[in-house]
């Protein structure tokens, strides 16, 4: 029997004699019969016992943790099942990578906006009252065109993940096509 007089949750689960030979006695053992019944319910358990009698014996045990894995997902999501978790996985990776180059594009304008007030800071005369110097650093922190006004980069508590706040889609008279119907 699989392990001690208890079979294993493979032949409990389908009412037949466990015995020692019970290729599922090492991975589904009879205390998780959870764990049998959703690899049987999306493989079947002959199609189990094929794929574990053409692997060696110290790769089966990964197999199994991999069809439990699967099964599971399967059962979650059963159209797309692990490739949905992979490609919603993707799928964060992506905005976070986003979300990332868009603060450090936020952090290097800030410095570069820092760096060019120091400089005019330095170089305003003394006599210029508050407002006037605002209104000097606001002119002349954009003299190398570098901090276009157009590009409005949310900051990193919006939720908007666009760059470009203004975006229209294009349309076909855009390229001059015309189409008969």
């Amino acid at each position: 029997m699989g392990s001690g007089s208890s079979p294993c949750a493979c032949c409990k689960l389908l009412r037949r004699r466990c015995t020692q030979e019970c290729i599922f006695a090492p991975y589904f053992p009879s205390d998780d019969p959870r764990r049998f019944a959703m690899v049987h319910k999306v493989f079947g358990a002959s199609n189990v016992t094929k794929m574990l009698q053409e692997l060696p014996i110290n790769q089966r045990a990964e197999a199994v943790n991999s069809l439990v894995y699967e099964a599971n997902a399967r059962v979650r999501d059963p159209v797309y099942g692990c490739v949905g978790a992979i490609s919603y996985l993707q799928t964060q990776v992506s905005q976070l990578q986003m979300q990332l180059a868009m603060a450090q594009t936020e952090i290097l304008c800030i410095q570069m906006q820092q760096d060019s007030t120091a400089t005019v800071t330095n170089t305003l005369p003394t006599y210029v009252d508050h407002d006037d110097r605002l209104m000097l650093l606001s002119e002349n922190s954009n003299r190398y065109g570098v901090l276009p006004h157009y590009i409005n980069f949310p900051s990193s508590s919006s939720s908007s993940s666009n760059v470009f706040q203004d975006f229209e889609p294009l349309k076909r008279e855009t390229f001059g096509l015309e189409f008969d119907s």
